[in-house]
């Protein structure tokens, strides 16, 4: 299956946004670059909607912002090139104390729990800012939170499930809307040799039971709707690690999940991304 390229040349203090619209509408993942950065759109994807999207995106910025400019260039990439794509930028990561993310070709590392990652299709290789803070996070309070059941919801390639079971949860559940980040996400357990996760295709309804620690790394405006869910689903004690939310998003969510009855502990900055932590 073919998949949409759209080279974006935007600049950085509206970049994030864009990403944010981009997703609303599709998008399944982007890579970053200094100058600019790159969205993939699936092959089923309504193209004339996303080019008139970036259409008006930059006659609004050009109108508003006299100074800045706004360039886009778009590629139909075979099926065939997907992973080449991908793989140029893909190099072994350190992050926290002891994860090391690298790909399946790359030696382990020796001391370090290992989360070799083949994204596949569903874009991400655990390089992105909310994905790092994720796991600074949950390296933080293991241990200090009951180490049971643990939910990776939005769960992509399933990183964070494999981390979350490489770090001693008893029982580790992965939830994804995308049929393709389920598919990726079964072939990353193969190749950290982890089997007993369970993966489920859809958002949090169709993972059941509570669960000790949750990670949910979406994009703002999905976890505002989820607050209620997501609170009603922790254990007493139990925490909710949110991230995909830019800086000045970041007492929005804070208040919709106080609402719903969890008390805020601490936020994570990475850059113009922000992690929270939340208790039951």
């Amino acid at each position: 299956m073919p998949y949409h390229e759209f080279t974006i040349r935007i600049p950085k203090p509206f970049r994030d946004m864009l990403i944010k619209r981009l997703t609303e509408k599709g998008c399944l993942g982007v890579m970053e670059d200094r100058d600019f950065f790159i969205a993939y759109f699936p092959d089923t994807c309504d193209i004339g909607t996303i080019t008139s999207e970036l259409v008006a995106q930059k006659a609004l910025l050009e109108k508003t912002n006299d100074e800045y400019e706004m360039a886009f260039d778009h590629d139909l990439i075979p099926d065939q090139d997907w992973n080449e794509t991908w793989k140029k930028g893909f190099t072994p990561l350190d992050v926290g104390e002891r994860f090391t993310i690298l790909p399946p070709w790359e030696h382990e590392k020796n001391g370090r729990i290992n989360l070799i990652i083949d994204p596949g299709m569903a874009f991400g290789t655990g390089h992105h800012e909310t994905t790092r803070s994720c796991l600074v996070l949950m390296e933080k309070y293991d241990g200090k939170v009951v180490m049971g059941r643990f939910l990776d919801l939005g769960s992509g390639t399933g990183l964070l499930a494999i981390a979350a079971s490489k770090l001693g949860y008893k029982q580790v559940v992965a939830a994804d809307t995308d049929p393709l980040a389920i598919e990726a996400a079964r072939k990353n357990l193969e190749l950290n040799h982890v089997i007993d996760i369970e993966l489920h295709e859809g958002s949090i309804a169709e993972a059941s039971g509570t669960f000790d620690c949750i990670a949910a790394n979406i994009i703002s405006g999905v976890l505002v709707i989820l607050a209620h869910d997501i609170s009603s689903r922790l254990n007493p004690s139990g925490i909710a690690i949110l991230s995909g939310i830019l800086a000045e998003q970041a007492d929005e969510v804070i208040r919709a999940y106080e609402r719903s009855g969890l008390e805020f502990i601490e936020k994570f900055s990475d850059a113009k991304w922000v992690s929270l932590v939340l208790r039951k």
